[in-house]
């Protein structure tokens, strides 16, 4: 099969396309034909080498872990899924035409969720979710939510908005429209930001979710009334101030999750922002465009 693959650690252009063999299965997993394949920070950092002291490598790497495509074989254990059935979830080694998931890590794609939406959902969805779920928002409540504007906070916007929260954003001039469009109230982020949240909330806010990891967390607190309503899915500075840190795992990573995505984007409050297709030999530039940001929808490696 075609994959993607890295032998060192390096900038994008040590990645390159290999003739691999298949992978095989444990009992627990199935292969997946990938249609789709997400690229994202993460792939970054780690072909970069700035995860090495935390994220041990066996090279050669096939990087990605975002997919959308087709159930091709299953682990002797999995039940409840056919060789055949369009699925999207988390995978390893999602940059080749086959890639291998956890059987309880991807889900069926209902028709009307296009393959394409579906390849951008499930890792920033799922931080959206998780960011949302330890704050214990209620209708009612105002939120903000430091980066509205990317990935992860375009989703957060959307999620706690069809919950009735009023939600405050955080994005840049550039993105404030885009921002105001998702159903949030836009703020212009850097210096005096605060005060201009003061301006829509002069008594504070009931809880705040920080995706930027910008340094914004003392205002925050203070904003908030304390730190028992404030989480970071970025700064690491959060240990030191009292505040919760999250940055997900595999037990994160369910049919559940996946499930609540798809109904919101086919019910329609839930919108995801264009992709930028590539195909998969062009997985360099696909990373460096990541790399390079500025942009709201995910970029996407074609099979």
């Amino acid at each position: 099969m075609r994959a993607v693959q890295y032998d060192t650690y390096g900038e994008p252009d040590v990645l390159h396309v290999v003739d691999a063999p298949t992978p095989t299965l444990k009992p627990n997993e199935v292969l997946v034909a990938v249609q789709f394949a997400a690229v994202n920070p993460f792939d970054n950092k780690l072909r970069s080498g700035a995860m090495a002291g935390m994220v041990k490598v066996t090279f050669p790497v096939t990087p990605g872990s975002e997919i959308a495509g087709r159930v091709a074989a299953l682990g002797s254990e999995v039940q409840g899924s056919a060789v055949g059935d369009e699925v999207f979830g988390w995978a390893t080694g999602a940059y080749a035409e086959f890639a291998v998931a956890l059987a309880t890590g991807v889900a069926p794609r209902p028709d009307a969720l296009p393959a394409e939406v579906a390849a951008a959902l499930p890792v920033a969805g799922e931080a959206a979710l998780r960011g949302l779920r330890l704050l214990e928002l209620r209708a009612g409540e105002t939120l903000l939510i430091h980066g509205a504007a990317g990935a992860v906070g375009s989703i957060a916007v959307q999620l706690a908005v069809a919950r009735g929260i009023t939600v405050i954003g955080t994005a840049s001039e550039r993105d404030a429209e885009a921002v105001r469009e998702l159903g949030a109230h836009p703020v212009r982020y850097g210096d005096g930001v605060f005060e201009r949240v003061r301006e829509l909330a002069p008594d504070g806010v009931d809880a705040v979710l920080d995706i930027a990891g910008a340094g914004d967390l003392p205002g925050s607190i203070e904003l908030a009334g304390g730190t028992e309503r404030v989480v970071t899915l970025a700064d690491s500075a959060a240990t030191s101030l009292g505040v919760t840190f999250s940055s997900g795992g595999r037990k994160d990573q369910t049919p559940d999750v996946l499930r609540q995505l798809a109904d919101a984007v086919v019910d329609g409050s839930l919108v995801i922002a264009p992709a930028r297709h590539l195909p998969l030999a062009d997985a360099a530039e696909a990373q460096a465009l990541v790399a390079a940001g500025g942009r709201r929808g995910k970029v996407l490696l074609d099979l």
